[in-house]
């Protein structure tokens, strides 16, 4: 039993090597009991099965947003997509931006994620560019989790990630005006986006020229 136990504890290592997040990973630990009026009851062995789930910060990709006095440079991580997309058709996108505020807000946590109009640092990456339609919209955060999990949720948007000096540097944007076009005929069961709804995650309010 002894030889049980070691041989699901590597079973177990190489579950975990595997599968870095660790959710629902067996986590087993074999301990020998011994008896000297049993010979029986010294050959058992008990096996003690701990789940460890994935905790509820990691799956949120809740984290301080924070910056340590001796570090220069921070690392942000985006996800892009063309402005029409990401702000007038994705019905979701709206819900899980102001679910995500709130629970920032209800945790007192310090924002970490904006929407970024025509950012600047899309300059550093070519390959994206090429591939986008324009004027076009990022998600950026600190939080790399929560931007992976966002591009699988969004499923239609482009992600990389880019190191900067500052959170103005990270987040500076191109002037630009939104326009989109209303439908003719709004067939959905839900109400549509108003205008302006993306306001609430710029990182800064000259970012977007004023409505004429």
């Amino acid at each position: 039993m002894v030889v049980l136990a070691s041989n699901v504890c590597m079973a177990s290592q190489l579950i975990q090597y595997h599968n870095p997040h660790k959710f629902l990973l067996p986590s087993v630990t074999g301990t020998s009991r011994s008896s000297s009026s049993s010979s029986s009851s010294s050959s058992n062995s008990r096996i003690n099965t701990q789940f460890l789930s994935i905790s509820s910060q990691s799956i949120t990709g809740v984290t301080p947003f924070t910056i340590s006095a001796d570090q220069t440079t921070q690392r942000y991580y985006f996800v892009v997509a063309n402005a029409k997309f990401m702000l007038d058709e994705e019905e979701h996108f709206k819900e899980l931006m102001f679910e995500r505020l709130r629970l920032f807000e209800e945790r007192k946590m310090e924002q970490d994620f904006w929407l970024v109009v025509e950012p600047q640092f899309l300059e550093k990456f070519p390959n994206i560019t090429k591939r986008l339609k324009r004027p076009a919209v990022a998600l950026v955060s600190t939080n790399r989790p929560w931007i992976t999990y966002m591009k699988l949720r969004l499923d239609r948007v482009l992600s990389e990630s880019y190191e900067a000096d500052s959170v103005e540097e990270a987040l500076a944007s191109n002037p630009v005006k939104l326009e989109f076009e209303k439908p003719e005929n709004w067939v959905a069961p839900y109400e549509k986006y108003e205008y302006g709804w993306w306001e609430t995650f710029l990182p800064f309010a000259s970012q977007q020229p004023p409505q004429a």
